[in-house]
Order: C-alpha cells, then structure tokens, then sequence
C-alpha cells in the first residue's frame, strides 16, 4: 500500500478552504450576480418606458385641455399633429366622433412617439357644445 505524506496544513488542522470550494463560491457569486445585474436592467427598461408613457399622457391631455379652453365646437373629423413635450416631439391623432347627446362630442386622443406605430397613451375625452354668449 502506498501512502502519501500529509501536508503541513492538513497535518495542523488548520481551518481553510480548497481550490475546489473557491472556485464553487465564486460560480455561486458570478450567477447571483448575473441575476442582479438582469433585474436591475429590467427595472431601468420599465422607468424609461413609464416616463415615455407618462409624457406621452401628458400630450394628450394637454391636447384636450386645449379643447376644453378654447370651447370650440369641433366637427366630426379626424385629426393629426405633432406636440414637443419633455425635449421629444409626440405624434398625435385625435378621433371626434358624435354622442347621442346634440351637444356634446366624443374625442379620442392617442399619442405615439414619431415615427411609433402603436399608441403610447389613449385618451377619452367629451366636449359640450358652449351657448354663444
């Protein structure tokens, strides 16, 4: 049988970890933080989106307020422009459809960034028909 001298270290009782046991705490490691740093890039991605959706709402209710101020009877239509909120410019369209109510008019508005295709914010509005004072 043939034996082996035993290290210094093993032969004291020192406390300690091996190559093995250091380089399964640094897999461990590098996986917790790969995890980390997917997470964190997911919550970056969701705050952009939030502020673009938020400032995109904003346009459209800018857009009716708009509306709503100057008192304007809009006819049924179809309209589009560009608004600049928050250094983008926006892209918006809004919808005017009538109500079974005479005097009153629906308005849809979307807003999408320029050059998007899908709408970031919708927004339903009504306008009434103000009396000629």
């Amino acid at each position: 049988m043939v034996t082996f001298p035993r290290s210094r270290r093993a032969s004291r009782g020192d406390p300690g970890f091996t190559l093995i046991e250091v380089l399964i705490a640094l897999a461990v490691l590098a996986i917790a933080l790969g995890a980390v740093l997917r997470a964190v890039g997911q919550a970056v991605n969701m705050a952009v989106a939030l502020k673009e959706r938020t400032v995109a709402l904003w346009v459209a209710e800018d857009r009716l307020a708009i509306h709503e101020i100057r008192g304007d009877w809009i006819p049924v239509s179809v309209r589009d422009g560009t608004s600049r909120e928050g250094g983008r410019q926006w892209r918006w369209t809004e919808t005017v459809t009538a109500t079974p109510m005479p005097g009153f008019r629906r308005i849809d508005i979307d807003v999408r960034r320029t050059g998007g295709r899908r709408p970031l914010a919708h927004l339903v509005g009504f306008l009434r028909k103000v009396p000629p004072s």
